[in-house]
């Protein structure tokens, strides 16, 4: 029933979504290598592969970004130096993820994983099926690289919260953000190296960076928290 009715509201909202395009800000990916540690300890690898919230945009620098939170978050309960590496595109959808970045995983495997994505997959009309194919060939590709790290999905934020977009398109993308997230969750489930993280909190405008659309650095340190902390969940079963 949502899907019907999102795509029967979609062509009301289309001069919206055209405008919002050519006139949002376009900010870069954070500055910094893509590559980082952080702590003390014994040897923990981290690799963030994924969209423009892996790219860090929003924040200054990639250890101010999620993927530098998440290690950060880690460190001091795993006794570790945590060594992460960022692999981000910023518009990527899924699809690209595949194609363009899981053919530059590190060589070695790593011990945890955390993916973005989906943001552009509903800004760009990607189909279900095509969704949740791509997701599981993520999947697939991230368990054959690294099969005893666990995998974080994060779920599809609360896109009818985000201050760039104007209703009813926000409402109406937001319905769409909750469909694909219902589709990852079931394909998630298949896969037991996984975990699907769900991004359900009460979005403020002061949460997100002045593109209105990307969070802040201080979203980044609680997002990277629960990344961390369902990473330490998975790596104690």
């Amino acid at each position: 029933m949502r899907r019907v009715l999102f795509w029967a509201a979609l062509p009301f909202v289309l001069p919206q979504a055209l405008i919002v395009r050519k006139t949002a800000r376009r900010f870069a990916a954070a500055a910094g290598p893509a590559c980082g540690a952080v702590g003390n300890g014994k040897r923990f690898r981290l690799l963030a592969i994924g969209d423009s919230i892996v790219a860090g945009v929003g924040a200054t620098t990639l250890a101010n970004a999620l993927v530098g939170q998440v290690a950060s978050a880690l460190a001091k309960p795993l006794n570790a130096r945590v060594e992460w590496h960022a692999l981000g595109i910023i518009g990527a959808d899924l699809r690209q993820i595949v194609q363009d970045l899981a053919i530059e995983l590190p060589d070695e495997p790593v011990d945890a994983i955390f993916v973005s994505a989906g943001v552009n997959d509903v800004t760009g009309l990607t189909r279900t099926r095509a969704w949740r194919l791509h997701l599981a060939a993520l999947l697939q590709a991230l368990h054959r690289h690294s099969p005893s790290a666990p995998i974080v999905v994060l779920g599809l934020p609360p896109m009818q919260r985000f201050p760039l977009l104007p209703q009813p398109l926000r409402s109406v993308i937001g319905l769409r953000a909750a469909i694909l997230d219902q589709v990852a969750l079931r394909e998630i489930a298949l896969h037991p190296n996984a975990v699907h993280l769900p991004l359900k909190f009460e979005a403020r405008p002061q949460d997100f960076s002045d593109d209105g659309y990307h969070p802040s650095e201080s979203s980044y340190s609680v997002l990277g928290l629960w990344v961390a902390g369902a990473i330490l969940a998975k790596l104690a079963n």
